[in-house]
């Protein structure tokens, strides 16, 4: 459904840091710096960071989350751990299972980047 998916930030070269770390942990290569933005390519979607454009500070979207998959409750745990080591702050619960209803079981993590956006680890548990 989604082709891409972009966020703001004030530091350039520290949002990519802390992205090629937590990235990493999902397979994905570092990220290709395009000026003011840096892009992280997959075969199912793109993920990018930019200053933004109108020269006004970037700021995050309150009661927005952007998730990404993951396929193993091991792996979000390392997501996690990555992203607080590269200096992103836990938010929400501990890393864990958490009962969507009718999405079935998921195992989520979440924290705050740099620039204070939420960003959730998310693996769907088998039914």
């Amino acid at each position: 459904m989604f082709s891409h998916v972009m966020i703001g930030t004030n530091d350039l070269d520290k949002a990519k840091s802390f992205y090629d770390n937590l990235l990493s942990t999902l397979e994905v290569r570092p990220a290709r710096v395009d000026g003011h933005r840096i892009f992280y390519i997959t075969k199912t979607g793109v993920f990018s960071v930019s200053k933004p454009i109108n020269g006004e500070p970037a700021t995050c979207a309150n009661g927005g989350t952007i998730g990404f998959a993951c396929s193993s409750p091991e792996q979000v745990e390392a997501w996690h751990a990555a992203g607080l080591a590269a200096g992103g702050k836990t938010c929400e619960n501990p890393p864990g299972i958490r009962d969507g209803g009718a999405a079935g079981k998921m195992y989520l993590a979440y924290l705050r980047d740099l620039d204070g956006n939420k960003i959730c680890a998310m693996h769907r548990m088998p039914n």
